[in-house]
């Protein structure tokens, strides 16, 4: 008998992803605001539907199968593809109208999101951000999954089906403590990090990575301190324990003073290239650009803007 792929419905695979994301089918359901027997009884009918199993149900969690994680995919891009029809539709009435997904990484959305989202609310009222921080890698996750549409990182980012364009080069500089040799300096080389003990975000930030590939990963990196924020590599400092490196904008929110100083570099300063991707296969290119413009007109004078 020919499977009725009529009888699937978009409601239907919202639930699926729905499940899928939450591991459960009670918080999937408080997710689609709907009850868990209803929900539940959707996600069985599309089951019946396609002859397959989506889902392994245990006590705890529950698992998509082989087959049900190939379906899940194939259910985010059709939801993707829906949701373009209604941006193109409203994208007739202006620029970046409707839903946009963004995600961005923790050292860069607290110093950048407050000259950034206030006025793009402003100029694009009939836009909805939907706000995501996270890790690099987390990121290009959900961009390939397609549960983010675009993404502000620190570039490169070497991943296939995505495009990106840079926005700005934001300079490194050195927190050193109020009493450090370093401190004494109006401006520091780069040469001066491979001596100096250096104190690194954990794994996952790509400004560890980065950082270590301005100081090497010697004795000098003090692997027995890594903090997940720079504010608390900020205190870290502030306790002698070290220096650290931070981008340019942290030092709008990251207070120095009489235990921590901020010392800029000598030219060509040390600086990372700030830019947005998004997958090649989204449907509003032209949006997206949009925005990238938007930012980097507005890019504070802490940082040097790029041309796509």
């Amino acid at each position: 008998m020919p499977m009725d792929l009529t009888a699937i419905t978009l409601t239907e695979l919202r639930y699926v992803i729905a499940v899928a994301d939450t591991g459960h089918f009670g918080r999937a359901a408080e997710r689609c605001h709907v009850s868990q027997p209803t929900l539940s009884t959707q996600v069985k009918k599309l089951e019946e539907t396609l002859g397959v199993r989506l889902f392994e149900r245990a006590a705890r969690r529950v698992q998509p199968t082989n087959t049900g994680e190939r379906i899940v995919a194939r259910a985010r891009a059709i939801l993707d593809e829906v949701r373009a029809i209604g941006d193109l539709a409203r994208g007739q009435q202006g620029p970046l109208c409707g839903v946009l997904r963004l995600g961005i990484i923790p050292t860069l959305a607290p110093y950048a999101l407050p000259w950034v989202v206030p006025p793009l609310q402003k100029s694009y009222p009939d836009l909805r951000l939907v706000l995501r921080e996270s890790t690099t890698a987390a990121l290009v996750d959900e961009l390939t999954l397609h549960r983010l549409d675009a993404a502000l990182v620190a570039l490169p980012v070497a991943a296939p089906g995505l495009a990106d364009e840079p926005l700005f080069d934001e300079p490194f500089v050195l927190l050193a403590p109020a009493r450090h040799p370093l401190a004494m300096r109006t401006r520091v080389r780069e040469e001066d990090l491979r001596d100096t003990r250096m104190l690194l975000l954990t794994e996952g930030h790509c400004l560890r990575e980065q950082a270590l590939a301005l100081c090497g990963d010697g004795d000098a990196v003090a692997d027995d301190f890594r903090a997940t924020s720079l504010e608390t590599l900020r205190q870290l400092v502030g306790a002698g324990l070290g220096c650290t490196l931070i981008p340019a904008l942290a030092l709008t929110t990251l207070a120095t003073g009489t235990t921590v100083v901020a010392r800029p570099f000598r030219a060509p300063a040390p600086h990372r290239r700030i830019g947005i991707v998004w997958r090649r296969s989204y449907p509003d290119e032209a949006g997206i650009r949009a925005l990238a413009e938007f930012i980097r007109a507005r890019a504070p004078r802490a940082v040097r803007r790029v041309t796509a």
